[in-house]
Parts: structure tokens; sequence; C-alpha cells
């Protein structure tokens, strides 16, 4: 008896812990159940809240991205622009410096010109100025001639001087010997007639540029006119 009530014991304390564990197991379940539940919605919760964040982050992005582009085209546009305008200035620059250049080609040439049309002016004037000294030369010794040569001197067309001497041939004494004398374009005197001829006129005329002895020259026409009127009437 006392053995029977033993095992009612044990049977009762191990049905008692069957249903404490079947209890502990329900209850443990359903509240790792109720976590789980609450971890994934949390989850998911927080997944979403990411996605939604990224998702705005990457259009934010997108956009960026398109602004970058259209700035990029912008610039890539101004560029461009820049490069034209560049251009169009160097060759804008270039044609002022051929003007400049052209300008100062035609500067130069206007004072060459000038300054080669000063020379023939003061040229001109030396050779006017020594011409007319030696018409007034011509014209001083002019009365002296006449008087005591029998020289008569005439102004004729291209600013030629002619010489007519007299009292040569002692057969004819009116007989007139004439010499024409001019200035040529150096400058020079310069016999352009001779009536009658003289072989050493050519030599005369060199006397007379060299020493510029003009009444010398005049007085050895004349004594050349004499010793050809003596040979003649020999």
């Amino acid at each position: 008896m006392g053995n029977a009530q033993a095992e009612d014991e044990v049977a009762l304390f191990e049905r008692d812990m069957k249903e404490f564990w079947i209890q502990f197991k329900i209850s443990y379940g359903t509240e790792q159940n109720n976590q789980t539940s609450a971890l994934r919605d949390l989850c998911k919760e927080t997944l979403e809240a990411l996605s939604e964040k990224w998702s705005k982050k990457l259009k934010e992005e997108d956009l960026m991205i398109d602004k970058i582009h259209e700035y990029n085209n912008e610039i890539l546009q101004q560029s461009k622009y820049v490069a034209e305008k560049e251009e169009q200035l160097l060759e804008i620059k270039s044609k002022l410096n051929q003007e400049e250049e052209q300008q100062k080609n035609l500067t130069d040439s206007i004072q060459e010109l000038k300054e080669e049309l000063m020379k023939k002016m003061e040229i001109k004037s030396t050779k006017n100025k020594a011409a007319k000294e030696k018409v007034e030369q011509v014209s001083k010794i002019k009365t002296l001639f006449q008087e005591h040569l029998a020289l008569e001197m005439r102004r004729i067309p291209d600013e030629q001087l002619q010489f007519i001497f007299r009292h040569i041939d002692h057969k004819d004494p009116d007989k007139p010997y004439m010499c024409t004398l001019s200035i040529n374009e150096q400058g020079d005197y310069e016999v352009t007639s001779c009536t009658p001829p003289l072989d050493c006129i050519a030599e005369l005329q060199l006397k007379l540029r060299e020493t510029n002895n003009f009444s010398a020259f005049v007085a050895n026409i004349r004594k050349a006119f004499t010793t050809l009127s003596y040979k003649q009437s020999a």
C-alpha cells in the first residue's frame, strides 16, 4: 500500500511536470512569435523608410546629374562662343595690323616723296640761282662787250643767248659771226650753234665749264673768229 501511494505521487509529479513544460513551451513560443513578428514589422518599416529615403536621394541625384549635364552643355556652348569671338578678334587684330602696316608704308612713301621733292626743289633752286647769277654776269659785261668789241647779245627762244660779233672781217666789218649759248639741265654752259663753225669750240666750251670765266670765253670766241677770218682771207 505504501508502494502504491508513492507510485501515485511520482505519476502525479510527472504529470504536473509535463503540464508545466507544455505551458512553458506554449508561453515561450507565443512570446517568441510575438517578438519575431514585431521585429519583422520593424524591419519592414525600416526597410520601407530606407527605401523611400534612398529613392528620394536617387531622384535628387538624378536631378543633380541632369543639372550637371545642363551646366556642361551651357559651358560647352559658352566655350564655343568664346572661341568664335576669339577667332573673330584675331581676324580683326590681323586686319588692323595690316592696315597699320599699310598706313605706315603709305606714310613712309609720302615722306620719301616729300624728301625727294624737297631735294629736287633744292636742286632746281640751286640751278635757278646759278643760272640767274650767270645771266647777271652776262648782263654786266654786255655793255662792255658791245662798246669795245662790237658785240651784240640777243635772247632767243628756249632760253638761249646769242652772241653776234662784228668788226671781225676787215673787208666786211658788218659781217656777223654768231655763237649761241644755253644752260643745260645739269646747270652747265652749252654751245648750241656756231656760225661759221670753229674747230676749237668744244675745247672752249670745256674751258668755260671748268673756269666759269665767261669774259674769257667770249674773248676767246672772238679771237677764234678773227683767226678764222684771216685764214679765209689769205
